[in-house]
């Protein structure tokens, strides 16, 4: 190594740990200075006459405690003033006093991001390209900028970032996007000088940088005009920096790459930090499928002791759909709290169910119902399961229940049975007929109803909405997304939605809700002695399970309709 590149890493050293040397430098010269004093001091004593010798002893001790004193006085001061000037002062504000951490000392490989194979797939191409730069450049290729990954929360996307770093082994630094905000404008932009400043010369000094934004929609949603108040100005100095800064590499071509993650739509980011040059791949995280839930339940569950017996994690993968790695951890974690709780030795499947149920459905309240409360809540749960049970096969009845959970007086717990990514006409039907069962159950027992049916209400008129006003599924074959277009209210020319075309909507959602009620009613009053059996075992048991309930459709000779 020659005296130019020696000079060169100890410049970019200087510059990533000035404070460091500062430290040294100042405790070096302290030392210096101390030795030079005890040495000149010997000296000067064993020089002097001996009366001197007594009267220098005798006010020694004094000496080194008002030193001692003195100095703690002096360190607490500097270290007051230093911290204020750096962390306090206007201009650390703009610091990012973020570390970066060595890819090695994350210590999460591949083999510890579970599932997600397509994901992974793609993000191993960024690393190798990282990594064997020269293969790349041979051919006259550029490495990519940036990666935006999305998806729902708790799917394991920041996991896999700190993944990449691990197997790129490169200096990663992580800050989440609020970071950049502040009140004052200007504070967002000098963050983002002042971590890229960071990323580059790191990228100098160990070849590469990996830079890792989560919750990026924080400070690279769309840029907007100022409503007076400075926010918005703030917000589109802080995207306006970022871009700038994306688009510097090019300089040096420095071997840098910024990650984002967001559970935000991709609409909502700037429409110039999507373009190529910037983030130029993106990585939808999504949620696990059946084979990836096993997988993330046995490396879950290796970590705990659990009865092998009785826990089968095929079955459990099959009744955890919709469920993120995260919710999988969790449901874990709580299981094996509640094993602990009953004192027993191994996680069993009851403890499983136990916490599924705490999570899904809340911790039961100690709440006294009213006879009549019960029973109306008895009906109203029998409802939904009887709709949900002959209506809807792709949805199992696994529990019901008129114990208050949460903010709810019962709950009737019906899981999919399988995942369904895009929902036909046929299914949203299905579901508004299962929020209708409540109420029809009520009106047929009772005659009236209650204040419960006011969810049921909101989530099936939402569906029926958006049946006619988004998805052009209403009985007047109106079609268009009405909805985004009222959303604009009056464009130059008036209003885009005539008041005809709006009340023919509205007669449509409607029909839909009119024509789920009439099947839902005619379906309820033949099956009245269901009902009846159903609400009065609720009333005694208060809970049904899966087993229970499957008894007493069987009883009444009903059987689940196959799924098409």
């Amino acid at each position: 190594m020659n005296i130019r590149r020696i000079k060169y890493y100890l410049k970019i050293g200087v510059k990533l740990y000035w404070i460091r040397f500062l430290v040294i430098t100042g405790l070096l010269t302290l030392a210096i200075s101390l030795i030079f004093l005890i040495v000149s001091g010997l000296k000067a004593w064993n020089e002097s006459e001996s009366y001197l010798r007594q009267s220098q002893m005798a006010v020694f001790p004094l000496q080194i405690y008002m030193q001692i004193v003195m100095g703690f006085i002096f360190a607490l001061i500097y270290t007051t003033l230093w911290y204020w000037m750096l962390f306090k002062k206007g201009g650390g504000f703009t610091q990012v006093v973020k570390k970066a951490v060595g890819g090695k000392d994350l210590g999460i490989t591949w083999s510890d991001v579970i599932g997600m194979d397509e994901a992974k797939q793609e993000a191993l191409e960024i690393v190798k390209l990282i990594k064997d730069r020269a293969e790349l450049q041979r051919i006259g290729g550029k490495i990519l900028r940036g990666l935006l990954m999305l998806g729902p929360p708790g799917c394991g996307k920041t996991y896999l970032a700190k993944a990449i770093a691990t197997e790129a082994g490169l200096p990663f630094i992580s800050m989440s996007g609020s970071e950049f905000v502040e009140m004052f404008v200007g504070v967002g932009a000098g963050r983002v000088r002042s971590l890229f400043t960071k990323a580059r010369m790191l990228a100098e000094l160990e070849g590469g940088c990996i830079i890792f934004i989560d919750e990026i929609d924080a400070v690279g949603a769309s840029r907007s005009v100022d409503t007076g108040f400075g926010g918005q100005t703030e917000h589109n100095t802080s995207v306006n920096q970022l871009l700038v800064e994306m688009d510097g590499w090019k300089e040096k071509d420095l071997n840098i790459v910024i990650i984002g993650a967001t559970n935000a739509p991709m609409s909502f980011l700037d429409r110039a930090l999507l373009r190529p040059g910037r983030f130029d791949r993106k990585i939808y995280v999504d949620k696990p499928n059946l084979e990836d839930r096993q997988k993330l339940l046995a490396y879950y569950l290796k970590k705990i002791k659990y009865d092998e017996q009785d826990v089968k994690i095929d079955r459990l993968a099959r009744i955890t759909v919709g469920s993120s790695p995260a919710d999988v951890a969790n449901l874990v974690r709580e299981a094996a709290l509640i094993a602990v709780r009953n004192k027993s030795v191994l996680v069993t499947m009851k403890d499983i169910d136990e916490a599924r149920e705490r999570i899904t459905l809340g911790i039961k309240r100690r709440i006294k119902l009213r006879k009549e409360e019960r029973l109306q809540t008895a009906y109203h749960e029998a409802g939904h399961a009887i709709v949900t049970y002959l209506l809807i096969p792709t949805q199992d009845v696994f529990k019901i229940t008129i114990t208050p959970r949460g903010h709810t007086g019962g709950v009737t717990w019906t899981p999919e049975t399988e995942e369904i990514f895009i929902r036909d006409q046929k299914q949203l039907l299905g579901k508004i007929k299962t929020y209708l069962g409540s109420y029809v159950a009520e009106k047929i027992q009772f005659g009236i109803t209650t204040v419960g049916v006011d969810t049921d209400f909101a989530e099936s008129l939402y569906i029926a909405h958006s049946m006619a006003w988004r998805w052009g599924m209403g009985k007047s074959g109106i079609i268009g997304n009405y909805e985004q277009l009222d959303s604009y209210l009056w464009s130059s020319r008036g209003m885009l939605i005539s008041e005809e075309v709006k009340r023919r909507l509205d007669e449509d959602v409607q029909d839909i809700m009119q024509t789920c009620l009439k099947e839902v009613t005619l379906l309820l009053e033949s099956e009245k002695i269901l009902l009846d059996r159903l609400a009065t075992e609720l009333v005694v048991k208060e809970e049904l399970n899966f087993d229970e309930i499957e008894a007493i459709f069987k009883e009444c000779g009903k059987l689940r309709p196959v799924q098409s």
